[in-house]
């Protein structure tokens, strides 16, 4: 019961206050942690591929099981003290494990930039939560990549956190984010990353395997409560997913892209190289900046399902263990 309060009431704080400027975040310490521990694995291990690999792998396990295993004693040590101070921290680790509202705002500050603003605005709007490069996108491609930014979010952001939360609370979440940021900070297939990075995007992958076919079903459900067509959400899902190099970001995108019934992913630009990615969904009408606003509307309809089942689902499964 403890933790599905917790992250109940996380994930309403997350909903009111987003991520405030000025609290420290613990993804913060993490990418400092990535830093510092890369600048002393590079040291320590050979300058050569299977030394990069083996330095990869040190960093993949380190980080993650150092945040379990210190988030873990400080809940249960503040539980000695009183239940309640352990709660109390559950539920800011909860809350700030979760980017519902933060996904929404810096999207729809894309879509402002965009009414109200110009391309430029906008492009600068969108650096903000994407990893390509954004200086040369069109006014389609701004609006393509804020949609596929909070599809591909929804996933990592907000189910796959909820996903781990429920299972093993806010440590367990918080080490599913270490896992994320190792991932977003050398999780890529250039020169620098392509050995040390890769037991960090493996991880990745196999911690959002099943998380984002979840968030994928949950955006299909969400479709008809926020108007858009479940039927085709559900269609490109199965046609669509497996385009794209992660066996895991074109689960979400693919069904929103059928949900709003337009075209998503395609070539983009990453450290100035294109990347000839396939496209996800069919051309049915230009994209539009409202289309961002509809993918908010799934993202927030779609948490609350998640928050829903996860939280059932470990009642039900202790229900249970109690009549055993």
């Amino acid at each position: 019961m403890t933790v599905a309060a917790a992250a109940l009431c996380g994930f309403v704080i997350d909903l009111f206050l987003g991520d405030p400027a000025w609290m420290p975040h613990p993804v913060v310490f993490m990418g400092r942690c990535i830093s510092a521990l890369e600048k002393l694995l590079r040291r320590i291990f050979p300058k050569t591929p299977k030394g990069e690999l083996a330095g990869g792998v040190v960093l993949a396990a380190v980080l993650p099981l150092g945040t379990l295993v210190f988030t873990g004693l400080c809940v249960w040590g503040l539980g000695l003290v009183h239940p309640v101070f352990s709660f109390a921290l559950q539920v800011l680790w909860c809350w700030q494990a979760l980017a519902v509202k933060g996904l929404r705002q810096e999207s729809e500050n894309v879509r402002h930039a965009l009414v109200s603003g110009t391309l430029d605005d906008a492009r600068k709007a969108v650096s903000r939560i994407v990893g390509r490069d954004t200086v040369a996108l069109s006014r389609e491609g701004v609006i393509r990549a804020a949609v596929e930014t909070v599809a591909e979010n929804f996933s990592d952001g907000v189910v796959a956190p909820l996903f781990w939360m429920l299972i093993g609370g806010a440590p367990l979440a918080l080490a599913y984010k270490a896992v994320n940021t190792m991932d977003s900070m050398v999780g890529y297939k250039n020169d620098r990353y392509l050995y040390f990075g890769r037991a960090a995007a493996k991880l990745d992958d196999a911690a959002n395997w099943l998380p984002s076919r979840l968030a994928a079903l949950l955006l299909v459900a969400a479709a008809p409560l926020t108007g858009q067509n479940a039927g085709r959400a559900f269609a490109l899902w199965r046609r669509d997913r497996r385009k794209h190099a992660s066996p895991n970001s074109a689960q979400t995108e693919s069904a929103m892209a059928g949900a709003l019934g337009v075209r998503l992913a395609g070539p983009a630009s990453y450290f100035g190289k294109v990347l000839g990615k396939p496209w996800i969904g069919d051309d049915t009408r230009p994209i539009e900046p409202q289309d961002i606003t509809r993918a908010n509307r799934m993202l927030y309809v779609g948490s609350a399902l998640a928050l829903v089942l996860f939280c059932g689902v470990r009642l039900g499964v202790l229900a249970l263990a109690l009549t055993l």
